[in-house]
């Protein structure tokens, strides 16, 4: 490959990306009628037109800026260095990681997502998909996490538990700042967890 098709390789997939930024950050913070191509392209500093290069409609553009939410979230748990806790230890610090990848920007801007989709099919068949795809990916990394044997229906469903306990809180704290409420939430849940899990140390 030539050195001068390299550059510009390069420079794409860096447009690319802070579209994709840019996307989730409109969506967050502007909501799903505000976040517009227009609005978008502004917020990454590119042209209405490069923005339809690289993604020819806004479908186009909030589907990819959907993968590269759930993307980012994969990587976030797969970055986190969980200690070398054991035991209830352990279940805490995975439980409390769970519950931090469900919140935040990410969370909002997918929330939109997810929101227009309910009430709009085309969309909705498109996201489902995804959103499958990362619910399983996510299930087996906290199975992995919390050393489970996730072939016994009770530990797939505390698992299950786990995260849609995490959306919830996630959920709750949109609005007004939960932290305080969901720290002790969180605590008690993994204490319930790992009585469950019969994890005794």
């Amino acid at each position: 490959m030539s050195t001068t098709t390299e550059p510009k390789q390069d420079r794409s997939r860096a447009t690319r990306q802070r579209l994709l930024e840019a996307a989730v950050t409109c969506l967050a913070t502007k909501g799903w009628e505000a976040a517009t191509v227009s609005v978008i392209a502004a917020e990454a500093g590119i042209s209405r037109g490069a923005v339809q290069h690289h993604y020819p409609t806004r479908e186009d553009l909030v589907l990819a800026a959907l993968r590269f939410i759930f993307d980012e979230r994969k990587a976030q748990i797969e970055a986190t260095q969980i200690s070398r806790k054991t035991g209830r230890a352990r279940v805490h610090e995975v439980v409390a990681l769970m519950v931090d990848v469900y919140g935040g920007e990410l969370f909002r801007a997918a929330l939109q997502v997810w929101t227009v989709a309910a009430a709009d099919p085309h969309l909705r068949d498109a996201v489902q998909p995804m959103e499958r795809t990362f619910a399983r990916e996510v299930h087996e990394m906290a199975v992995r996490l919390l050393e489970v044997d996730d072939a016994d229906p009770q530990s797939r469903a505390l698992i299950q538990a786990t995260l849609d306990l995490s959306r919830g809180l996630a959920l709750a704290n949109l609005i007004t700042d939960d932290s305080k409420r969901r720290r002790r939430v969180v605590a008690t849940w993994a204490d319930q967890l790992a009585d469950a899990l019969g994890v005794t140390d």
